[in-house]
């Protein structure tokens, strides 16, 4: 009885298919990985990062502009920076509040109440109350974010590079306290043509006065 034995042909065939099976696998366990491996690293590169403090002087003076509470301009004002230390802002602040405006975070889109949220008054920073956004300017973007076409006055912002997320944006950030807003992007309105895009945990909202619910 003989023994049948492949012939150098079939027996190169089947390696190649081998190496084409190993080598598919190897390719849909890579599929698989990126993206958890992207988001670990979006994760880290939004929620850990401590802000940068070389702002944040409070010997510093700068000049902001004030408004009362109906959102009328009072004029420029000279202040000293608003500085803390992460107890004390933790104290002040809600653990969802520190982590946003104290560690460059980001809330969750269509969470909370602002971003569709569509009442007359004003938008303070939450953590220094400095005046930041007005009703006058706020639209709906359909993002899940608060979104406005500009700040109350410009003099109450400052706006930052921000190449983390693996792209380049425009950070957003109180003057008075450097508290993280969000980010502005050119695809807003007229007639600024800008979309504020900001997180509801760096604001505070209060209704004009005669309009309280």
């Amino acid at each position: 009885m003989y023994r049948k034995f492949r012939s150098p042909t079939s027996l190169i065939r089947a390696s190649m298919s081998l190496q084409n099976f190993k080598s598919e696998l190897v390719k849909r366990r890579a599929l698989l990985i990126v993206p958890f491996a992207f988001a670990g690293l979006v994760a880290v590169s939004s929620k850990s990062a401590p802000r940068d403090k070389s702002q944040e002087d409070p010997n510093q003076e700068i000049e902001i502009v004030e408004f009362d509470d109906r959102g009328r301009r009072i004029g420029l004002k000279r202040v000293h920076k608003v500085a803390k230390s992460d107890a004390e802002w933790k104290q002040q602040l809600s653990a969802q509040q520190f982590y946003v405006t104290r560690r460059g975070s980001t809330d969750s889109a269509f969470t909370g109440t602002y971003y569709e949220f569509h009442g007359a008054g004003l938008y303070r920073c939450v953590c220094c109350g400095t005046a930041l956004f007005s009703s006058d300017t706020k639209f709906d973007s359909g993002t899940g974010w608060p979104s406005f076409r500009a700040p109350i006055a410009q003099e109450n912002v400052r706006e930052i590079k921000d190449m983390s997320m693996f792209m380049e944006r425009v950070e957003v950030v109180c003057k008075r306290c450097t508290a993280h807003l969000g980010h502005v992007f050119e695809d807003g309105p007229a007639p600024t043509n800008l979309r504020y895009c900001m997180n509801e945990s760096a604001l505070r909202f209060a209704l004009f006065p005669g309009l309280e619910q």
